[in-house]
């Protein structure tokens, strides 16, 4: 029997315009290269024993083998392209392999080639690749929003499970999915978190072929012996449906599962996180170097903050407050004052009175002590700009868990105590999801999401969705 194919059209039309975007911008390098920092095109570039090469043909071989090598590391993937950080990481990848590819022919065969390919050309290839992908992930994230550009996913699987998969899938911005309807044990037509059940998992088949799915999202079900697996991916494969399984593990980041075949059975390795040694002194490194810079380009900011709190009113400048660091450490944080003086004592009545006074987050809704100035500087955080000292001093990181009161980690299981883990830091996972209206559940669960998953390239990510919420806050600040 002959099915339709069913991966969506805006798959393929995507992946074309990322290889015509790639393609531009690397003719775009390389030509500029060759015109602005060669004597020109048509000088020959020889070695030992071989012929002469204009430098037009050495480009053209180099831009061949970078679009070849964007190829080869999938960064047009449909399992990557527009949610995942390997994006990213493998067009890194594939640049660092054809850096690593020309130096090492130019070194061997001896040919004299201008150094500034690899010292300018090269690099600046990659910022704007990371630049130009991260342009196009923004355009798809907008169209997705509106329900174009997605998966039209079906989720199967007992309802429990189903439930979780569709509230994380919801309630996760940019997943890519959107979840048409649902298959159950028994096909029972009360609906799963708002999603309709189609049929039962006998009928999965007939419902898919009606809804026009591409995409099949299993979780687990007693019904789903391996036999039922097996001729259910058969089905997948025959109609094109994308196949997805969702083992029971949660929050996990990619880099940390790798997945091994032993004896037909796909096992699932998962790395524990660790953030010591090299990474240690890395992830330090990099908050010693980037917070002094910071401090001195933010001067002016410092001067101009200061005078605005003075004008206001009477009262200190800083405001420095007990929190808990890493290991249960107690620290003075420091930050510019935003609040009345004696907001501390009125702390404890407000939460009291919103009814949140057993949550570990003590945030207040339409903070009444905050003052006028202080909203401003809120609402762009450049109250937390003083934190950078407390980075420089080691007592915090660029990118963390936000500290918290001693009150607050009193509240603490042995599950959340987790954030402990690592240094507190001045933005972090959830400060760039959602800030203040994020439910304080979500906020948990996001920061144990970056400490069971830390890696410096998600740092390096968050700061610069930092840098875009500080520059355009949206309705999330407060």
């Amino acid at each position: 029997m002959t099915l339709r194919r069913r991966q969506p059209s805006w798959v393929q039309v995507y992946a074309r315009r990322l290889v015509v975007t790639d393609t531009l911008l690397i003719v775009a390098i390389l030509a500029g290269f060759g015109e602005f920092l060669l004597p020109g095109l048509d000088v020959s570039v020889d070695w030992p024993g071989g012929p002469r090469m204009p430098y037009s043909v050495l480009l053209l071989v180099v831009a061949l083998l970078w679009m070849l090598a964007l190829s080869a590391f999938d960064t047009r993937d449909r399992h990557v392209v527009g949610h995942d950080v390997n994006e990213y990481r493998g067009i890194v990848s594939a640049t660092f392999f054809v850096f690593a590819v020309s130096i090492s022919l130019a070194f061997f065969l001896r040919m004299d080639v201008a150094r500034t390919l690899f010292l300018v050309a090269l690099p600046v290839g990659l910022v704007a690749l990371l630049v130009s992908r991260w342009g196009w992930r923004q355009w798809l994230r907008r169209r997705q929003k509106d329900g174009r550009y997605v998966f039209r996913a079906v989720v199967l699987g007992e309802r429990a499970k189903l439930d979780h998969i569709v509230r994380q899938i919801r309630n996760t911005h940019g997943t890519g999915f959107a979840v048409v309807g649902a298959i159950t044990p028994n096909g029972t037509r009360t609906a799963v978190n708002g999603v309709p059940v189609l049929a039962a998992i006998a009928d999965a088949e007939r419902a898919l072929d009606e809804t026009g799915a591409d995409t099949l999202i299993v979780g687990a079900a007693d019904e789903l012996d391996p036999d039922a697996m097996r001729r259910l991916g058969w089905a997948m494969a025959d109609r094109d449906i994308n196949w997805v399984v969702v083992p029971a593990l949660t929050d996990v980041a990619g880099p940390r599962i790798h997945a091994r075949p032993v004896a037909g059975l796909p096992l699932v390795h998962v790395d524990f996180p660790r953030l010591e040694g090299y990474r240690r002194v890395l992830k330090r490194s990099f908050d010693i170097v980037a917070s002094i810079l910071l401090l001195l380009l933010l001067a002016p900011a410092f001067l101009a903050t200061a005078i605005a709190i003075r004008s206001e009113g009477p009262g200190p400048i800083f405001y420095t407050q007990q929190r808990i660091g890493r290991r249960g450490r107690p620290f003075a944080m420091i930050k510019f004052r935003s609040m009345v003086r004696g907001a501390d004592d009125q702390l404890a009545s407000l939460l009291d009175l919103q009814g949140t006074t057993n949550r570990p987050f003590f945030k207040v809704t339409n903070d009444p002590r905050i003052t006028r100035v202080g909203r401003f500087i809120r609402r762009h955080s450049i109250d937390e700009l003083p934190q950078l000292l407390n980075v420089v001093a080691g007592q915090m990181s660029l990118v963390g868990p936000r500290p918290q009161r001693a009150e607050e980690v009193a509240l603490y299981d042995e599950v959340v105590e987790r954030r402990l883990l690592v240094k507190p830091g001045m933005s972090g996972l959830w400060q760039v999801s959602g800030r203040s209206v994020l439910a304080w559940e979500d906020a948990l669960r996001l920061d144990l999401y970056y400490v069971e998953n830390w890696s410096f390239l998600q740092d390096l990510m968050i700061l610069f969705r930092t840098v875009r919420a500080v520059i355009s806050p949206g309705a999330t600040a407060h």
